[in-house]
């Protein structure tokens, strides 16, 4: 791609792939002698991979961080209180980004900010090509366009100030984030066919369908991004709006009552990959918020919009590295060793009420076995931990000697016996249970009343496929955790602990109160030097 994007702002992200590699030179040996037949994940027959003329941009939503390590993914759940990196001495330690982000101390040199700069960059360099050279139709472009406005939503939500460029090899003037606030909304409301959102909006025929591939935007899809834009308004604008708020809930409506979408609740399951034969507590099906999550969770009628994941053809989610000791290797006969990274803070494993069906779906602790169900040890464990895996809540510190066994681990994207290095779950960018959440915030705060009745009974539905009493009330505190318990590990906690004012102000584990300034990460330095044209955000 010859452009201004990989010539002077891609180029922070190949150098910060250095920091990303972790001490992996431990490895597990073991003969797996058992015979076992495993079914494959089906993958459908749209599996964003296609033959159209838009697969390589959409491609890009796989590469950009969206469920990989030291991309958006990681600007979006480490500075957040849901989850953190603790260094075992030097592994993890990776010249200190990690650390930097868990406590907000990070700046414009750090690894994190600049990959993540250059993914989304990326992306919209891709699809900018893709407008310009690949003689789309008008309905194709209105795809692109739609893509690229959530991709440039990503960077106002973590940059701020960055450059509108619509052409390849373009350039632009640094905007205001109110520029980029409005482009954003102009080319969904493009691409949708209207001028606005309302109660009796309707869409012309040259917008988006209504029914397309979960893997390609439809009408629907680029509802859930205007959702999006217009619930953190005030956090981009810098004013609350009550009638900015009941757009977004009237956006989120209009998917809602489309009937095209339904909770993954009960009778909803697929198979369970991850099931070992000889152990009966593993179950044969994964049913209702597990199976929306899943290997094989292609098609899932919760999701709007994913990103197509295959092990074979369509790489880029690696949860199951990130996350799972070394010798968890040996659970599911993974061909590859995992890295022992990701763990859930504490605190928020512990924000799930007893019975709740998403906290046992979402997280990995206690004692644990191999693929025979026995116990898994960690010979070369040098701590107080003990040799015998067990992944505990609690994690003794950041740095510099975390146990190796400390954390409960991400299980929510759930894993697959004899996986491959990357995983085949999908990953939901809008999906009808986020959409349901959304439409409850935005009406409570249009109302200003955080137990509007029609809000409220769809935070219910939610807490009734988790298994646990609905709320008869709630407050502000209330129903931001709640929406942690339902989105962890779906890249939104940064952005939801900005919206409800906890971000900066909030202290958690090891992290404290921070500065303002740091709700919005700094322009990588990379690009302060290469880019001409770019000035730093104030701060920093």
């Amino acid at each position: 791609m010859k452009n201004i994007f990989k010539n002077l702002l891609f180029a922070s992200s190949v150098s910060a792939l250095i920091f990303s590699c972790t001490d992996l030179e431990e490895e597990l040996v073991g003969d797996i002698t058992n015979a076992v037949t495993v079914e494959a994940p089906n993958i459908g027959g749209d599996a964003g991979g296609g033959s159209d003329n838009l697969a390589g941009a959409y491609s890009q939503l796989q590469w950009s961080g969206t469920a990989n390590h030291f991309g958006y993914f990681s600007i979006q759940g480490l500075p957040s209180d849901e989850m953190a990196i603790a260094a075992k001495g030097g592994d993890w330690y990776d010249g200190g980004v990690l650390v930097q982000m868990h406590r907000h101390t990070f700046d414009a040199t750090n690894g994190i900010i600049g990959n993540t700069w250059g993914g989304q960059y990326g992306a919209i360099g891709a699809i900018n090509d893709a407008i310009a050279n690949l003689g789309l139709s008008a309905g194709e472009t209105m795809q692109m366009r739609a893509l690229r406005a959530y991709f440039y939503w990503r960077m106002l939500d973590l940059y701020g100030r960055v450059k509108i460029v619509t052409t390849p090899g373009g350039d632009a003037p640094q905007s205001t984030r109110a520029e980029l606030y409005a482009f954003v909304e102009s080319e969904l409301l493009a691409s949708l066919g209207t001028t606005e959102i309302s109660a009796n909006t309707s869409f012309s025929e040259a917008g988006l369908p209504a029914t397309s591939s979960v893997y390609r935007v439809n009408r629907y899809a680029a509802l859930g991004f205007l959702t999006k834009l217009y619930l953190n308004h005030a956090v981009y604008l810098g004013t609350e709006s009550a009638a900015t708020y009941t757009k977004a809930a009237q956006a989120a409506k209009i998917i809602m009552d489309s009937n095209q979408y339904q909770l993954c609740g009960a009778g909803c399951s697929v198979s369970n990959l991850a099931k070992r034969p000889a152990v009966a507590t593993d179950p044969d099906n994964l049913e209702g918020y597990a199976a929306v999550f899943a290997p094989n969770n292609d098609n899932n009628v919760e999701h709007i919009f994913s990103v197509n994941y295959d092990e074979a053809t369509a790489g880029g989610m690696n949860f199951a590295k990130m996350t799972l000791h070394y010798s968890s290797q040996l659970t599911w006969n993974f061909e590859a060793q995992p890295w022992n990274g990701y763990a859930a803070l504490e605190e928020f494993y512990n924000s799930y009420e007893a019975g709740d069906a998403r906290k046992a779906n979402n997280f990995i602790v206690g004692p644990q076995k191999d693929y025979g169900g026995s116990a898994l040890n960690d010979f070369a464990a040098d701590d107080a931990g003990g040799i015998v895996l067990d992944y505990t809540p609690a994690i003794n510190e950041l740095e510099p000697n975390a146990l190796r066994q400390s954390g409960a681990r991400l299980g929510k994207f759930s894993f697959q016996q004899f996986g491959r290095p990357d995983q085949s779950n999908d990953f939901p960018i809008v999906r009808l249970g986020d959409v349901m959440l959304m439409y409850a915030e935005a009406k409570m705060r249009a109302a200003g009343n955080w137990n509007d009745a029609e809000g409220l009974d769809a935070v219910n539905q939610i807490r009734s496929r988790a298994g646990v009493s609905a709320y008869s009330s709630m407050t502000e505190a209330e129903f931001l955790a709640e929406r942690g318990r339902e989105m962890f590990q779906e890249s939104s906690r940064r952005t939801d602990q900005i919206r409800f004012g906890v971000y900066n102000s909030g202290s958690w584990w090891e992290k404290t109160a921070s500065p303002a300034h740091k709700s919005v990460f700094p322009i990588p330095f990379d690009v302060i030097q290469s880019a001409p044209g770019y000035s730093q955000n104030a701060g920093y």
